[in-house]
């Protein structure tokens, strides 16, 4: 994966301090809502967050965006390795950020049924161009949680994702891979 110099390590390594990922976000270019359409496979950008690791934890495997009126914001594998559809909910979302002791690996098969009890087939975000950090690209707007993700190029298959979650004063960051097929 080409990246810009002096950034492989974030990207690779899959951690960096908040200032860095911050930096690296702001010199990446936008994207539009087309570059988006498409299943992606996502992993954490660990910053000293809250969720970092929590995704990884609940088998998180990325995001689906249709159109920009129909997209999957929460793509998981199942307990039989196939990804589902999960409806995001604000209940659980406050509750998994006080209880760190969620990321364990020993709670991985309660996180995974739980997964599969908010299973969907409707579409949970809608796709638009918004500012963010001064440049506009496509951002994620969760239909029930204050929460938008904003999209950065890396490369032709792989964006840098901001969640900007209105209770939370720390960004979350995220990488996403575009699936092939």
């Amino acid at each position: 994966m080409e990246i810009l110099e002096g950034y492989p390590s974030i990207l690779t390594n899959a951690k960096a301090t908040i200032e860095q990922a911050l930096q690296l976000f702001d010199t990446l270019e936008p994207v539009n809502l087309d570059f988006m359409l498409g299943r992606w496979q996502g992993s954490g950008l660990h910053t000293s967050h809250p969720m970092d690791g929590l995704l990884e934890a609940s088998n998180w495997y990325g995001k689906e965006f249709i159109d920009p009126e129909n997209v999957h914001p929460l793509l998981f594998l199942d307990g039989q390795g196939k990804v589902i559809k999960v409806a995001p909910n604000p209940t659980a979302m406050n509750w998994v950020l006080k209880m760190p002791f969620l990321k364990n690996d020993f709670l991985k098969p309660l996180l995974i049924l739980t997964n599969s009890l908010l299973k969907t087939e409707r579409s949970q975000a809608r796709l638009r161009m918004m500012e963010y950090r001064g440049k506009v690209s496509a951002t994620m707007i969760y239909d029930y949680l204050p929460i938008a993700d904003s999209f950065r190029k890396v490369d032709e298959n792989t964006v840098l994702g901001i969640m900007d979650f209105k209770n939370l004063p720390q960004p979350f960051f995220f990488i996403l891979k575009r699936c092939s097929g």
